[in-house]
């Protein structure tokens, strides 16, 4: 079953996580093949809730892009150098492909065999010399196995045109002649005093039974084909190894892992119509034409705790939405067919996923409900958020009832774990919860810290300042706004670039100066962004 990612946005909270671990767990409950991701490092508080819980942190999904494993490209399509040029052939045959990557014993690319290199072998080459092993000369010939000495055969074909006398008396039997004869006895036994290295009688004719007894005394190799020598002798080189032909070596390779962008770059300046695809150990899993890249598999995803574009997963244009879970306004994202869409007006994306497990009837685990109860904690900010409603408030103490924690103290001991200010980067307390947005043409970005000491932040705010407007500069924020949000005060400080100074006083109908405390203003959701809009709109 294809694997489906979950996901919340780019800087993950408490909310995103723990809701997709959540929803990860309900739909593998429901027969599905899930697994939880997150698109950056998590903050401090997350990371307190999933060691107190003693769930593992989810791996970090880079990007959803189009890859070449993602193509339906001709997999394990390659053949061993130590296979026959005539099995080769047929595995071309069988899917018409003129071309088929050539493998040592542990599946490191070697080259390219081609039918060209079939041809121009029996043209240009030595026909002469064979080496091989014993069954692919009898699978070629459609031979039955008299006398077996060695499993490799290497010699010389010969096929014996002159008379019984003069072949006794010449040198051209020896024990590297692989003799192709029919029915003359006389340079059969010849051919076992010496010691040959193999001979193929033909024409459904036998060995005489005291040739037999020499044979064996001499090790001599004995086949029997049904096919006429003439016959015999056309085919049997084609029971040689790959590695005895001529073929390209030096091939533009691609890795399973390459975007199908990059692909395409590589495709424009080679002009290539196929590519030998390999993995990271540089072992071939088989080749890629260039019609290929019609019939692909993109990546399953399904979104938690947001629905936009600019907060998602790089690549996400190029991958299948299978469902979105969320409870923010709906954003910028479309999507090429109807898929499963909940959105609901709540505090909480984790809200959403324990009524996704109530109507589907599946018993939440003890961990599964304390992470459920962590991340709804988080967002509503202990229900103290305006987004709060009356399904979070009801959903808390359900939660509560499965895990018997107690969620004041719960929510004191996250908010401390997050609240490491000090250990922290100016910039990474900038983007440690951050969501840009497009808005009629402008980008907004806002920035959200809980703390608990926010004056530790407000002593550096001339810094925060200079930063602010240096990356709304870089970055072409029209507002860069800072939030430092105090849950026992009911409020939060604000710093913003200077450009937004006169739209933020239209905003919050207040003087606006930098580090300003609005009371009661404690979301970005409910009552930040949609202030920032109506002035906008």
């Amino acid at each position: 079953m294809e694997l489906v990612y979950i996901f919340g946005h780019k800087n993950p909270d408490t909310d995103s996580v723990c809701s997709a671990i959540g929803l990860s767990y309900l739909r593998n409950q429901l027969g599905d093949n899930t697994e939880a991701r997150i698109l950056s490092d998590i903050n401090e508080e997350t990371k307190y809730v999933l060691k107190k819980f003693k769930v593992a942190v989810p791996k970090i999904l880079n990007d959803v892009k189009l890859q070449i494993k993602d193509v339906n490209y001709h997999k394990d399509f390659k053949v061993s150098n130590k296979e026959s040029v005539y099995q080769a052939f047929f595995k071309m045959q069988n899917i018409d492909m003129s071309t088929i990557p050539v493998v040592d014993k542990d599946d490191n690319f070697l080259g390219a065999f081609a039918m060209k290199d079939i041809a121009k072998n029996e043209i240009l080459g030595d026909n002469k010399i064979l080496k091989t092993n014993f069954q692919h000369i009898l699978e070629v010939i459609d031979g039955k196995e008299i006398l077996n000495f060695q499993e490799e055969i290497m010699g010389e074909i010969t096929n014996v045109g002159i008379s019984s006398t003069a072949l006794h008396n010449s040198d051209i039997l020896n024990k590297n002649t692989i003799l192709i004869v029919g029915d003359r006895h006389s340079v059969i036994e010849d051919a076992v005093k010496i010691g040959v290295k193999l001979i193929v009688v033909t024409s459904g004719n036998k060995i005489k039974e005291e040739h037999i007894e020499i044979a064996k005394k001499n090790s001599v190799n004995v086949i029997y084909t049904n096919k006429s020598s003439y016959e015999t002798l056309l085919k049997i080189g084609f029971s040689n190894y790959i590695e005895n032909y001529r073929y390209t070596k030096d091939l533009v390779t691609v890795n399973e892992s390459l975007d199908i962008t990059d692909f395409n770059d590589i495709i424009n300046k080679t002009r290539h119509s196929y590519y030998p695809v390999i993995d990271k150990n540089k072992k071939c899993l088989g080749l890629i034409k260039l019609s290929d890249l019609r019939d692909i598999n993109p990546k399953k995803v399904i979104l938690v705790d947001h629905n936009e574009m600019s907060q998602s997963v790089e690549g996400l244009d190029e991958a299948k939405i299978l469902a979105i879970v969320d409870h923010h306004k709906l954003g910028t994202l479309g999507t090429m067919e109807p898929i499963n869409f909940r959105n609901m007006t709540v505090g909480s994306t984790c809200t959403i996923v324990y009524e996704l497990f109530k109507e589907n009837k599946v018993r939440i685990p003890e961990d599964i409900a304390a992470l459920l109860l962590a991340g709804l904690i988080s967002d509503t900010l202990l229900l103290k958020s305006p987004t709060t409603t009356k399904t979070d408030e009801e959903v808390l103490k359900n939660l509560v009832s499965i895990t018997n924690i107690d969620p004041e103290k719960l929510a004191i001991e996250m908010f401390k774990a997050n609240d490491a200010i000090k250990s922290k980067s100016l910039k990474e307390i900038i983007y440690t919860d951050f969501k840009s947005f497009n808005i009629d043409k402008k980008v907004i970005a806002i920035s959200v810290i809980t703390t608990l000491n926010s004056k530790a932040i407000l002593k550096q705010k001339n810094s925060y300042i200079r930063y602010l407007n240096r990356e709304a500069r870089n970055k072409e924020y029209d507002i860069l706004l800072f939030v430092i949000t105090d849950i026992f005060k009911n409020g939060s400080y604000i710093i913003y670039n200077d450009n937004a100074k006169n739209i933020l006083e239209e905003a919050f109908n207040s003087k606006i100066e930098q580090g300003s405390f609005l009371k009661g203003m404690v979301s970005r959701k409910k009552q930040i962004l949609p202030a920032i809009i109506n002035v906008l709109r």
